[in-house]
């Protein structure tokens, strides 16, 4: 099993759990059942095209997932993910960026 760590601002769309377990074998698989499973949570991780936004940083125990072989990257027993929506600062060009949580 695989943990997925939930933050505060996407609890609402997981019945309030603050991590779920899942079975899977990569980050993309498990991303994908926890988005199959709390179909309110996928349009707050993936875009119109099915692809993980762009403000959507994953960890998996406690490494950025775009350093590693992104959503491709093979997952152990036991292992954690974190997903982490960041947060735009104050310029204009950031509307882009603001979560959609």
């Amino acid at each position: 099993m695989v943990k997925i760590l939930i933050p505060t601002a996407l609890r609402q769309y997981v019945d309030q759990r603050d991590a779920v377990e899942v079975e899977a074998r990569t980050v993309g698989e498990a991303l994908e059942t926890l988005s199959r499973r709390y179909t309110e949570l996928r349009r707050h991780l993936y875009n119109e095209e099915g692809k993980l936004r762009s403000f959507v940083n994953i960890y998996l125990n406690d490494e950025d997932i775009r350093y590693l072989q992104r959503e491709a990257t093979p997952l152990n027993d036991g292992d954690t993910l974190t997903i982490v929506p960041s947060i735009a600062g104050g310029g204009h060009g950031d509307q882009h960026h603001q979560c959609a949580c």
